[in-house]
């Protein structure tokens, strides 16, 4: 369709429903049948793959903050890499056309949009992504489009002391030299880019050493060499349609709890705070990236219109949605139900939306997950309370416990109207690390991301790598976590798309093991042992599980100990005596993990209890012999 009729279909008549299956000549497929038989993998496409070099223009290989040159053609080629490691569901980058470069750095991770419409060409045209699509889909993975309803690149400057440039504006005196004893000028210097400001309540306003003079003007930049251009489609330009407030400031500087602007919190977590709440949904993205005011009805009309047009021409098979927490509940109780009627429409069933709230106050995440809102979020409080303080840093597995006694409490059983099929609280996505943060291997050990990774893939909910952990990368926080895949992981001598590691077998096999057995996908999750010792004690780090379905029951002991200068093991006994379990006396029990302890069954005893015994950052999986 000719871009011109696109614009009018979309933003002025509407979309037309096309007939189930098709949309405008595009064949539209339904792909699953339940989200928790995936493993996601997250694909940050412009370091994967690198398949068509006819597109690496303005590429820096030597730099992490710029464009490496992968591409969704290299996406397809490694298929077969996909195949061997066992996922099933492929996330990808956002596919929209970026601006392409701002201080320095490039936009190649896909979030600073400049046209909601148009593609990135660094990664191909729309033909090439639709055909990656298909191909994916041809070999039996689902696809997942990375999305961002809220904000758009850097593409306008508040003209704060309205001389119609961008500025870096110092007011005050620079104070007396170094040495001098001169008392009549301390100085006080302050800075204030007008790509940037901080927040303010009222807008940003103009000033001058004079004083204040109202709302600053925001003004659109013209740079086409790095497609720094106002927002496409054109009504994205009308600036009532920004918040125009500044840059958030309260994750650098918190309100106190008990403070004037933030009296009470919920589970005393600064991140509930009202004001710091108020700045998270209005205020602008650190680094210049303007936010839409999502709470105006034309806003969501022309944003639900955008996204409706991507599962049409992408035929992808669900969003994960970027900056949950910056928009308001009232947007994704509109926005959501209207994702899942378009791709219900098309014949698409289950579509997926899941989303990023980057904070690890259960409270906040789950309440994204109400009803009518997104099908499921990433689970960062597990990440920061399970994944990093137990399975990372030794703590104590009794905190898993807590945390998923929480998830029964805070996260709804039912699943969302016309959404998945599953509740909420039965589809977290679990992950280890991401483009957001570190690398697990980047404090963590090889042994202890062992366990880590037999929890994330046998646990209740949806399972999501990381591209890279499979290979050991071990990068520090962004753009360090965003590594190269085809340059291979030189510190452990790996070479690229490697599959004969010890990381990358065990994932391969955990996967097969949850082909295996339906438990371990859609089972319900009993928690059998769990330990306040962290040192020498017989139980220390120990954390077992159940997870039953149809009759079939899959036993899952971990040690999250690493040991080192103590026992080389620990099991499943205290002063309680051994560990309970629903199997019946006498049955024997097989470990089906492989791995070098010869202690690989076990045989259950009276009253159904066995002592396992698991060594130093071990993993063992049973079933019956």
């Amino acid at each position: 369709m000719p871009r011109a009729l696109l614009l009018a279909a979309l933003l002025v008549g509407g979309c037309v429903t096309p007939p189930p299956g098709e949309a405008g000549g595009r064949k539209i497929t339904s792909n699953v049948e339940d989200w928790r038989d995936e493993i996601i993998y997250q694909v940050v496409v412009d370091r994967f793959a690198n398949g068509d070099y006819s597109n690496d223009y303005n590429v820096d290989r030597f730099h992490m903050g710029r464009y490496h040159g992968g591409d969704w053609r290299g996406l397809v080629e490694k298929i077969p890499y996909l195949k061997a490691l066992g996922v099933t569901a492929i996330w990808i980058s956002p596919v929209v056309k970026n601006l392409e470069e701002d201080a320095g750095f490039g936009g190649y991770h896909g979030y600073w949009t400049q046209d909601f419409l148009r593609v990135n060409p660094h990664f191909g045209d729309l033909a090439a992504l639709q055909e990656s699509v298909d191909a994916l889909h041809a070999a039996g993975f689902k696809v997942i489009l990375d999305i961002v309803t809220n904000l758009i690149g850097q593409l306008f400057y508040y003209d704060v002391n309205m001389n119609g440039r961008p500025d870096d504006i110092l007011f005050g005196g620079g104070g007396a030299s170094y040495g001098s004893k001169n008392g009549d000028n301390p100085g006080k210097l302050t800075r204030t880019t007008e790509w940037d400001p901080d927040y303010d309540s009222r807008g940003v306003q103009a000033f001058t050493s004079l004083g204040e003079a109202g709302p600053a003007p925001p003004v659109w930049v013209y740079q086409p060499a790095i497609n720094r251009v106002p927002t496409l489609p054109e009504e994205f330009q009308n600036p009532d349609w920004y918040h125009r407030k500044g840059r958030i400031t309260v994750w650098e500087n918190k309100p106190a709890l008990g403070g004037t602007i933030c009296p009470t919190a919920p589970d005393n977590n600064a991140e509930l705070c009202p004001y710091v709440r108020q700045q998270e949904l209005d205020g602008d993205f650190p680094g210049g990236l303007k936010d839409l005011a999502t709470e105006k009805p034309e806003v969501r009309r022309a944003l639900i219109r955008v996204f409706q047009h991507w599962i049409e021409v992408g035929d992808f098979d669900g969003f994960r949605i970027d900056t949950l927490k910056h928009v308001e509940h009232d947007f994704w109780r509109e926005f959501a139900p209207a994702m899942r009627a378009r791709a219900s429409a098309l014949g698409k069933q289950r579509f997926l939306m899941f989303g990023e709230a980057f904070s690890g106050a259960d409270r906040l995440l789950s309440s994204y997950t109400e009803e009518n809102q997104v099908d499921s979020v990433f689970y960062f409080s597990q990440k920061y309370r399970v994944i990093d303080s137990v399975f990372r840093d030794g703590g104590p597995t009794t905190e898993i416990e807590l945390l998923h006694k929480e998830r029964e409490q805070r996260y709804s059983g039912t699943p969302q109207p016309g959404g998945i099929g599953v509740a909420p609280r039965d589809a977290l996505i679990n992950f280890i690390d991401n483009h957001d943060v570190e690398r697990f291997l980047h404090r963590g050990t090889p042994s202890a991301l062992r366990v880590a990774l037999a929890y994330l893939l046998t646990s209740v909910g949806i399972p999501c790598l990381y591209y890279g952990t499979e290979q050991q990368l071990h990068g520090g926080n962004d753009p360090s976590n965003r590594e190269d895949l085809w340059k291979g992981n030189e510190r452990d001598g790996l070479p690229p798309y490697d599959t004969q590691n010890a990381t990358f077998r065990l994932i391969r096999a955990l996967a097969e093991l949850r082909k295996q057995h339906a438990p371990l996908r859609r089972g319900d999750f009993k928690i059998r042992w769990t330990t306040a010792s962290v040192g020498s004690e017989p139980d220390a780090g120990t954390f077992a599980f159940e997870r039953s379905l149809a009759g079939e029951t899959v036993l899952v002991v971990l040690n999250a100990a690493a040991c080192s200068g103590g026992p080389t093991s620990s099991t499943t006994t205290g002063s309680g005596g051994a560990m309970q379990t629903s199997f019946a006396p006498g049955t024997a029990l097989r470990n089906v993990l492989e791995d070098d302890d010869p202690e690989d069954s076990a045989s259950v005893g009276a009253e159904g209890r066995v002592a396992v015994r698991v060594p130093c950052h071990g993993v063992k999986i049973f079933v019956k012999q």
